[in-house]
């Protein structure tokens, strides 16, 4: 079981998969966006250091469908738990892990992030 870290609008949320439902999403989401490769569905030893490598690919394969892909589809949102994003044209579907459910996508919305070169709490020393 891996452990997904999702954060978005500043809310996190931790998120339990199986490889299986990684595969799972990866075969649905092929038929109707680009994706990119999955790591192998086969591993031969389950040595730390395998599972390490296969947690990166993981971590890899999701951000790159988020990173290669400007809408999201509805089905890809549900597997991250993803909800309450705000009410966005009907884009090309292709479907969700429940059925039943509305096929629309979304996008993800980004918001501003800002930087500070040093710490803004900090009071200037007088000099």
């Amino acid at each position: 079981v891996f452990k997904i870290e999702v954060l978005m609008n500043g809310r996190k949320h931790f998120v339990e998969k199986r490889y299986s439902e990684f595969h799972a999403l990866h075969k649905k989401l092929k038929k109707c966006i680009k994706t990119p490769e999955i790591p192998s569905k086969h591993v031969r030893n389950w040595v730390p250091k395998v599972l390490e490598q296969r947690r990166q690919g993981l971590e890899t394969y999701l951000q790159a469908v988020i990173l290669e892909n400007e809408e999201l589809p509805k089905l890809f949102l549900d597997f991250l738990n993803v909800r309450h994003l705000p009410s966005l044209p009907k884009a090309e579907s292709c479907g969700s892990f429940d059925e039943t459910e509305s096929e629309e996508s979304s996008k993800l919305s980004h918001q501003p992030v800002l930087l500070f070169l040093r710490d803004p709490f900090v009071l200037p020393t007088a000099s």
